[in-house]
């Protein structure tokens, strides 16, 4: 399925870092490492389809929530907005770069039964706590504000007006790419099909490539997205992250809302919102098993079964509206807590994970990127500290616990 371009050799023998998958995550940390006065090593990138047409990055919807139940979640994506908001000041104000405009109209779960509803309200203490914007809606506050909901079965809602909603992504991730290419970061189309330690078996000395190049560094950086076992596996090592399949649907409404929708979280499983004259749904499949990493089959009868009875159902103005396009992509799903792994390998100390961001990727991607730069360039964590997300808690099998996931 993958069409790959024409692969080169790097220019090259030796990198002080090379990272493995150029997309959103592998760009924003290149881009930050390129950004930091500290660091003035090498650095390579090493992209197997630089068309990016089957990434994790290139399927995205372009989210972004405070809406977590553990501080670190919400602290990361509090950076995430401040970097969305204030993107021509991070490029020194390059008159090239755009500004990002944020379509803040907030991410709103509904709750249906009480359980949820209290861990709704326990999380918005703790959001508020850390300045976010989040408010709880009884069903009363609810139909005053976005009346086209049916709400017989909700008893309450989470809402956030502040940073929260959809951006365009694709224009960081390019101008990411751009830059750190411009500063000395090597984009090289290849694939690397083999990772070598030393004898001890606690260091890796250097990886091979489909070109056949052997390539030594001093740091490799698995940011592989959803094929990050495998590139782990390469070196022996392993990380509970497998693709797996995420559906989004376009459509129109015959009747359009008079007002924007927010990113509804609806209690079938269903997410929606407004997507400038469209709108966006998404959803995962019922049965959610680990697929292939080239198996983008789509089931064509989630939509019927599953999707469009959900949205009518939700919002009644919506019983006539028509499909104008959809697209399955992969969540590099992390099985055993569906959150990121970030930092070294506990026993192959140069070995750095970047991986298991479960969907939250994008929102996540400029906390983790000057995160791991900052690793990288003086061995800890500074602005933020994102050792929750060590692989320490992989090797123990302790979960890192977030009960907001989507």
């Amino acid at each position: 399925m993958i069409k790959r371009r024409a692969y080169k050799a790097p220019e090259k023998s030796y990198y002080d870092v090379v990272i493995v998958g150029g997309a959103k995550m592998g760009s924003s940390l290149a881009w930050f490492l390129s950004d930091n006065a500290d660091f003035d090593g090498s650095v390579l990138v090493v992209e197997r389809d630089t068309s990016y047409e089957w990434s994790s990055t290139a399927h995205t919807n372009s989210c972004m929530r405070q809406q977590f139940s553990n501080e670190i979640n919400i602290r990361v994506s509090q950076f995430a907005a401040e970097f969305v908001n204030n993107f021509q000041d991070f490029f020194d104000n390059d008159p090239r770069v755009p500004a990002i405009h944020f379509q803040s109209f907030g991410y709103l779960y509904l709750a249906d039964n009480a359980s949820f509803a209290q861990s709704l309200c326990e999380a918005q203490v703790l959001q508020a706590k850390c300045g976010a914007g989040t408010q709880i809606m009884t069903r009363d506050d609810i139909a005053r504000d976005y009346p086209f909901y049916q709400l017989d079965d909700i008893l309450v809602a989470s809402h956030n007006l502040v940073n929260e909603g959809y951006y365009d992504g694709n224009t960081v991730f390019d101008w990411w790419k751009r830059c750190a290419a411009e500063r000395g970061v090597e984009y090289c189309s290849n694939e690397v099909v083999a990772i070598h330690k030393n004898t001890e078996g606690a260091l890796v000395q250097s990886v091979t490539l489909s070109t056949g190049e052997r390539i030594a560094c001093g740091y490799l950086v698995n940011a592989s997205g959803p094929r990050a076992n495998r590139t782990a596996q390469m070196a022996e090592l392993d990380i509970p992250v497998e693709p797996r399949k995420r559906y989004t649907y376009v459509f129109q409404a015959e009747k359009p809302l008079d007002q924007d929708l927010p990113l509804t979280i609806d209690p079938s499983g269903v997410h929606m919102r407004s997507d400038g004259q469209y709108y966006l749904a998404g959803c995962p499949p019922d049965s959610d098993p680990g697929v292939d990493y080239d198996d983008f089959t789509a089931d064509h009868n989630l939509w019927e079964d599953k999707v469009w009875p959900a949205i009518a159902n939700r919002i009644p103005q919506f019983d006539s509206i028509r499909l104008i396009n959809s697209w399955v992509g992969h969540y590099a799903y992390n099985t055993l807590d569906q959150n990121a792994i970030i930092g070294p390998h506990s026993q192959v100390s140069n070995f750095i994970f970047m991986n298991g961001f479960s969907g939250h990727g994008f929102q996540q991607a400029p906390a983790m990127g000057r995160g791991l730069a900052e690793w990288i360039t003086y061995g800890e964590f500074r602005a933020l500290d994102l050792s929750p997300f060590s692989f320490e808690r992989i090797a123990l099998g302790q979960p890192f616990t977030e009960r907001a996931v989507i």
